[in-house]
């Protein structure tokens, strides 16, 4: 560089390079320990004592990290060696030609343009190696990808130019180009050393990977196309592409190359090796299964690399195509299965007319890792991990702002992606700014086709099942012969995934930011995330180091292990002695020893759960009716009970032991959104405290001990996670006081489960620190939602039980302050009606409480509360009590109203529901019709004992069908057999059993 910053590059070492320490120790400055400070708290909410914890784990202290800060550059480059990336910077910038070339026609082409002097040293490393159009492609490629690095920082000085009026041009446009084709590349690099750093790695790593590659080539050609090109000369390579997949191991990444005739061949710069013992499973397969035919992928395996058949995406000749689809994708699921292969989503996945082709197995064999959460290990979260659902295969919805996206191999749906994303307005202006917005999914080429319309994989659930069914059952039958097979794979290479890749990619993005780019101290404490995500994890600790040094190197952090070790390597090379508990291939092993009828009724439930999570939209009404006639079975109270401790028997082979706890997996609507596969949480309506509340009323009904012990291992996490609520107060507020999902459900299950249990002390412990929690929380809350499900109107209905459970005054205290927060009107309820979720819930809520104190003004307020909840009788089509009928009726009981008779005409006179849930089916509707008959309403109780019957007719034809999308069996409270359980108990035994959806107990019958 030509200045007096001749120690420039100084600033762009990392924290590693930087150590070991001075030999004279500096003392920190006023901006040193400023910067300190920041960095501390960067990711304080995530560990309050992460800064320390993870200094230590480097072999560092406070007192040299600010030393390290506030060291001057030339005290630096002094002691560290000058980097081979500083000699190429400043070999780029004396040697800078006038060229300048355009890399397209747009802003990202433009910048490009400025950065050509960089390209050019990578251009003349490469000139002569392959024709020239190869050679341009690169180039090409090599500047935009520069453009797309220095992007935020080049985009922040064209700002700074602009405020100070140094732009010359016209027009936006005008003065935009000519500060991309002029930029002061030696002032920016003195100011940006890191940017010069990243460029400078980016070329130097382009240009090795691309120089490989064309070597390779060379050296297998002939092999490449006899194996692969059908022993055709394709003609001179005429491009290389990158196929836009994640870089590792300093800058690789996959790529296609194509030649003259036009045929093209995949390039891999890692092991083909595991790809080629799948295609001997897939043979292994196809020969046990009839009819079965899965296509392989050819391939030819180099040293460490390998190339691969391109295969192009087809539509299915004919519809039964795309059954013969789902068929063979069932058996491909139940082989991955297996053999514990996993990340087979949307874009490894081809369809190939009837064919789904897998296109990259490198994970197959992973390991399967420790799950912990805030209450500790979850042996249902573990039990996931190692089911169907880890391929990736099926269905798997990500959420956020804009909506969901299924990015399994059944999904890659073309739409928009969950969260926003990076974006520019006023791209090509000199008001060019970044911002957040909406980011388009083109969708991938996964999905069957006939002709331009793409399959819907609901609708072929049953063909997939099929599959499935057939290929678990070839490896049971013949898996004396199928596991000496796997291990032929022991010395094989897998990819080991130990975090999300979107965790690498979003470091990778948001480190690129300007003010990390100036220090690259500051571009550490970005990476140090990772600390505070391992700090009490020591596997992933170890890998800390080298998922620093890969992001360092602009790649995404890889790991590999060997199918029949339990060593893990660096991206690098460095071996991790014995990180895995046990190899890929012991564990596969044992699973395959595992499987069975049991083990694959199990699977089953998990596929046909994890397929009524593809995105629809989601209905809370319930107005589906049974498609048939229903016998009618007399409903005295032992078929009643007979029938609840069937489902609780249903539950107990569901649940997934643990050592200290018991857990199951059910499917849960998130946010009200959407249908998610989750291991069991701690909310009344479809948690784990609502199954234990079923399990302890069956127990008190029938004084069988194992349903009351089985309750008891389920609510073992609730004093790990109120101490985990007490630590963190944004989580706990985030949780709420709501009595179905929020604190005041889990206090109201704690409330009866310390009586059915036999007034047990814990339990009632428990319950004490829960009201203590929600007590404080109370006076932190800002607004939070008025209603029932999730809000102040729940915590108030909750608190009275308890109180009236109990007697702890702290309860009833609470129950005033939320009905006086209710009672300002400031906490609007949401635009929906109901008991649930709209006014109807809350006025109910108030109304109880009015009654317990006699409070004529919150009485006034209730009933304003439901008059805003619209007439009942104008939605008499929804039988649901969550938003229809039901809740209604319950909420205005006692209340003069003309519209009510016509609503319980409605409720006695209505078909049977097409489920039995409380939530929307036919057990919450029957459950206003049992309220009002114990009120003294004739016609309500006659119509109980009729719909009763129609209930066990039901469950006698149908099953126990759920609230869920296909009613498929859930475990939970509302939507769930735990709650058609407690439904029967009800009406069965209602002066004994107290409404769970009033939040009632023994006192409130």
């Amino acid at each position: 560089m030509t200045k007096s910053a001749t120690f420039w590059w100084a600033g762009g070492l990392t924290l590693h390079e930087r150590l070991p320490r001075p030999s004279q120790q500096v003392s920190g400055t006023a901006n040193a320990l400023e910067r300190l400070e920041r960095w501390r708290r960067a990711h304080e909410e995530l560990a309050p004592d992460w800064f320390e914890r993870r200094l230590a784990a480097a072999g560092l202290d406070e007192k040299l990290l600010t030393g390290l800060l506030a060291e001057a550059p030339d005290a630096l480059a002094k002691r560290v060696a000058r980097p081979g990336w500083a000699d190429f910077v400043d070999s780029a910038l004396t040697g800078a030609s006038d060229r300048r070339k355009a890399f397209g026609d747009d802003w990202i082409g433009a910048l490009a343009t400025g950065l050509r002097p960089l390209v050019e040293i990578a251009e003349a490393a490469v000139a002569g190696t392959a024709n020239p159009d190869v050679t341009a492609g690169f180039v090409h490629c090599l500047g935009r990808c520069l453009a797309r690095l220095a992007a935020r920082t080049l985009v922040l000085e064209l700002n700074r130019a602009r405020a100070r009026g140094q732009l010359t041009g016209r027009t936006p446009a005008e003065r935009f180009a000519e500060f991309a084709r002029r930029p002061d590349l030696d002032a920016l690099f003195a100011e940006y050393p890191v940017l010069a750093r990243l460029l400078a790695q980016a070329c130097q790593q382009a240009v090795a990977a691309h120089l490989e590659l064309l070597e390779r080539l060379d050296s297998d050609r002939d092999a490449i196309v006899e194996t692969l090109l059908d022993g055709r000369d394709p003609g001179p390579l005429a491009k290389i592409e990158s196929t836009g997949g994640d870089a590792h191991q300093h800058g690789r990444s996959v790529a296609l190359v194509t030649f003259s005739d036009g045929r093209t061949v995949v390039y891999k710069p890692r092991p083909l090796d595991l790809h080629a013992h799948f295609n001997d499973m897939l043979d292994w397969l196809n020969g046990r299964v009839p009819d079965l035919g899965l296509r392989k992928v050819a391939l030819l395996c180099g040293d460490g690399y390998g190339w691969q058949e391109f295969v192009s995406a087809a539509p299915c000749d004919e519809v039964t195509g795309l059954s013969r689809f789902y068929r063979r994708q069932g058996a491909l699921l139940a082989l991955l299965y297996a053999v514990d292969g996993s990340d087979m989503h949307y874009e490894n996945l081809i369809a190939a007319g009837d064919q789904p082709v897998l296109v990259d197995v490198e994970t197959l064999f992973h390991p399967t890792m420790q799950v912990d959460t805030a209450t500790g290990h979850d042996p249902a979260a573990q039990e996931l991990v190692r089911s169907v659902f880890r391929t990736a295969l099926l269905p798997q919805v990500m959420l956020g702002e804009n909506g969901s996206f299924d990015v399994s191999g059944l999904g890659g749906d073309q739409g928009v992606f969950p969260t926003d994303g990076v974006g520019w307005d006023g791209a090509g202006t000199d008001s060019m700014r970044l911002v957040r917005r909406p980011v388009a999914m083109r969708g991938g080429r996964n999905r069957p086709r006939l002709g331009e319309q793409e399959a819907e994989p609901r609708d072929y659930q049953a063909a997939l099942l099929t599959g499935f069914q057939a290929g678990y059952d070839a490896i049971v039958e013949h898996r004396a012969e199928f596991v000496p097979l796997l291990r032929t794979c022991a010395t094989a290479e897998l990819r080991f995934v130990a975090r999300p890749t979107q965790l690498y990619t979003t470091l990778l993005d948001e480190s690129t930011h300007p003010d990390v780019l100036r220090d690259a101290l500051d571009r550490d404490s970005v990476f140090d995330l990772l600390w505070t995500d391992s700090l009490d994890d020591p596997m992933r600790r170890r890998l800390v180091p080298h998922e620093i040094a890969d992001l360092w190197a602009g790649d995404v952090p890889m790991f590999t292990c060997r199918v029949g070790s339990r060593d893990v390597f660096s991206a690098t090379g460095v071996r991790l002695p014995n990180l895995l508990a046990e190899s890929g291939l012991a564990a596969a092993e044992a699973k395959i020893a595992d499987m069975g009828e049991v083990d694959r009724h199990n699977q089953e439930w998990l596929i046909r759960a994890s397929f009524a999570t593809r995105p629809r939209p989601v209905d809370h009404r319930g107005t589906d009716v049974l498609p048939g006639s229903v016998a009618t079975i007399v409903p005295d109270p032992q078929r009643l009970l007979a029938a609840a401790c069937g489902i609780a028997d249903e539950l107990v082979g569901r649940a997934v032991p643990g050592p200290d706890r018991t857990n199951w997996l059910g499917l849960e609507l998130v946010d009200d959104k959407q249908w998610t596969v989750l291991p069991m949480g701690a909310g009344l309506a479809n948690g784990y405290p609502g199954l234990a509340l079923f399990l302890a009323q069956l127990a008190k009904l029938t004084g069988a001990p194992r349903y009351g012990d089985l309750a008891r291992r389920a609510i073992q996490p609730i004093p790990r996670l109120l101490d985990a609520l007490g630590d963190d107060l944004a989580l706990a507020l985030a949780v709420g006081s709501g009595g179905f999902h929020g604190l005041g459900g889990i206090c109201y299950a704690l409330a009866r489960l310390h009586r059915l249990l036999g007034d047990d002390a814990e339990v009632l412990g428990w319950l004490t620190t829960a009201v203590r929690l929600a007590t404080a929380l109370e006076t932190e809350a800002g607004d939070e939602p008025a209603d029932v499900a999730n809000g102040l109107a729940g915590g108030l209905a909750a608190m009275l039980a308890v109180h009236a459970e109990t007697g702890l005054s702290t309860a009833g205290t609470l129950a005033i302050r939320y009905a006086d927060r209710l009672a300002t009107g400031r906490h609007a309820t949401t635009d929906q009606v109901g008991f649930a979720r709209g006014p109807a819930g809350a006025g109910w809520a108030l109304l109880r409480l009015a009654t317990a104190i006699g409070s004529d003004r919150h009485e006034a307020v209730g009933a304003t509360y439901l008059a805003a909840d619209g007439d009942p009788a104008a939605r008499l089509d929804d039988h649901g009590w969550c938003a229809g009928v039901p809740g209604a009726v319950l909420a205005r009981m006692g209340r003069a109203d003309e519209g009510l008779a016509r609503c319980v005409d409605a409720l006695a006179g209505h078909p049977p529901l097409r489920d039995l849930s409380l939530c929307h089916g036919e057990l919450g509707a029957i459950e206003a019709l049992t309220v009002l008959g114990h009120a003294g309403d004739e016609r309500a109780a006659a119509a109980v004992g009729r719909r009763a019957g129609l209930v066990l007719g039901s469950l006698d034809q149908y099953g126990a069908r759920c609230g869920t999308p296909n009613e498929v069996p859930t475990p939970g409270l509302l939507s769930g057999l735990a709650g058609i359980g407690y439904g029967l108990l009800r009406l069965g035994f209602a002066d004994q059993v107290p409404s769970v959806l009033l939040l009632d107990v023994s006192h409130h019958r």
